[in-house]
């Protein structure tokens, strides 16, 4: 392999879109390096569009991981340069505490109990209770809900703000349902007989409707990973 003396790596590359710019960032160079080759690109990118207006820019890190003072170095390169601004940075990698927070909203708590009046079951990530939830009894999770037995007392799924979450049920006949910040009493559509295999959703309308179970499929289909259904 013939090396040219004298050329130097290219760590950094500014890509035009028509929403301004895009620098992918090499993730396998030193830190040190790449802040070198970024002033050097943005300075010739610069001389090049002087009389542009404000333009924004994407920075893409790839597998890098930038702690805050990194990122905030780059991002004070971008600022210092006429007619930059940063509009966002984006990285393929995140960090430990960031993968045990997605973890933890996926994960499907499992209880086998029944929760009776006055009592609260209250859970980060998806809840499936095998038992009833009588009159008086609430359950809470911050995911969806599935319950396994009767649901007569309060159910709230998606309590930090989750709009696409969802209430189920194998009997439907709750006191309260509420999804994210949308609240309903008892809803007029489960006070019939025949409330078996039911699911609640907010709908294009923000309201809390509830459907036969089956329709799940269509109303979430991301939601896979209770293969089957309840």
């Amino acid at each position: 392999m013939n090396v040219v003396k004298g050329q130097k790596q290219q760590y950094v590359t500014i890509k035009g879109t028509k929403d301004g710019l895009t620098l992918h960032l090499d993730d396998s160079c030193s830190f040190n390096e790449l802040i070198v080759d970024l002033e050097d690109k943005l300075s010739l990118n610069q001389k090049r569009n002087d009389d542009v207006p404000i333009v924004p820019v994407k920075v893409k890190t790839g597998n890098r991981y930038l702690t805050r003072k990194q990122e905030e170095h780059i991002r004070s390169i971008i600022r210092n340069k006429k007619h930059l601004v940063v509009d966002t940075v984006e990285s393929d990698v995140i960090s430990k505490q960031e993968a045990l927070e997605i973890k933890r909203n996926l994960e499907v708590i499992s209880v086998a109990r029944m929760i009776r009046s006055g009592q609260v079951l209250k859970v980060e990530g998806d809840l499936m209770l095998i038992g009833d939830v009588n009159p008086g009894g609430t359950v809470i999770a911050s995911g969806n809900i599935f319950i396994m037995g009767a649901l007569r007392g309060v159910a709230h799924a998606g309590f930090d703000g989750r709009r696409d979450a969802i209430i189920s049920a194998s009997i439907m006949k709750p006191t309260q349902l509420r999804i994210g910040d949308i609240m309903n009493r008892a809803p007029d559509s489960i006070q019939n007989e025949s409330n078996l295999m039911e699911c609640a959703y907010i709908d294009e309308n923000e309201t809390i409707v509830v459907d036969r179970l089956q329709q799940l499929s269509h109303l979430r289909p991301n939601l896979t990973r209770l293969e089957g259904g309840i």
